[in-house]
């Protein structure tokens, strides 16, 4: 991987050492390439990126507007088909996989929150919690279930409806939801977009715990300094290409990273 690698140690701040070197990432690209739309129209929103993954890290994936990071998220995660390369998942090619295989996959080993919470307006939360579990056919783990919802400071929220909560519960909500069925991989597409400071640094520091305390994977997409400070380590894009990293960020740093890089 070609760029910049920079090290927070001198900000203050001693970083989460990096995977080992022989340790298997839980999600990596190969030489990934996106491109939408052929001939002069033809856009190119990834170029050749090769990154791993580490498991039980929180990495946050930052860039300009129009760097390809939600294209990279969508690539990793199976939501969006690359043009070339691979992606491998766990010990899966997903790449390589049928539509069928790739639903399948995505519902037992991924985690999604979005922006949007995307939570049933007529279910409950512990039942908007439970759906994933129950629509791929399987029982929800209680015990695991009790966890997340202690941690996530949830327990006297289970029986309101979204429009019962406030913006900062059904990010939880959403949050229980994606870790209750233990997945590999979760997933974070701007998961504060929608909230105000403060709810926004409950979920943060909730995303964080996570992969301290349950040794959750989370990959998150951001444009926000603030945000990206609370993960072990940014991976920065520019023109479709990954141009640099750091680990242990304090929100002036990756700042002063998107200032480089032209943000």
């Amino acid at each position: 991987m070609n760029g910049t690698f920079r090290d927070a140690t001198a900000e203050g701040r001693a970083p989460r050492p990096p995977a080992e070197p022989d340790a298997a990432p839980a999600v990596s690209a190969a030489e990934v390439s996106k491109v939408y739309g052929t001939g002069d129209a033809a856009v190119h929103a990834l170029r050749g990126v090769t990154v791993g993954f580490a498991r039980g890290a929180f990495t946050a994936i930052m860039g300009p507007s129009g760097s390809g990071k939600s294209t990279l998220m969508h690539c990793l995660a199976g939501l969006d088909v690359v043009t070339r390369g691979s992606v491998v998942l766990g010990d899966v090619e997903i790449t390589e996989l049928t539509d069928k295989r790739l639903t399948l996959l995505r519902r037992e080993r991924v985690g999604f929150v979005f922006q949007a919470f995307n939570l049933l307006p007529t279910l409950t939360a512990e039942q908007n919690i439970l759906l994933p579990v129950e629509l791929a056919g399987g029982r929800a783990d209680r015990e695991w279930f009790d966890h997340v919802i202690g941690v996530l400071g949830l327990r006297d929220r289970l029986a309101h409806r979204p429009s019962e909560l406030s913006g900062g519960q059904q990010q939880r909500v959403a949050c229980a939801r994606a870790l209750v069925s233990r997945p590999e991989v979760i997933f974070a597409d701007e998961p504060t977009g929608n909230l105000d400071s403060r709810s926004g640094a409950e979920v943060l520091g909730f995303l964080r715990t996570s992969v301290r305390e349950m040794g959750q994977t989370i990959i998150m997409v951001t444009h926000d300094p603030v945000a990206a400070s609370y993960a072990d380590r940014v991976v920065f894009l520019h023109d479709g290409e990954v141009v640099s990293e750091l680990y242990g960020p304090t929100s002036g740093g990756v700042l002063d990273e998107l200032k480089r890089l032209g943000d």
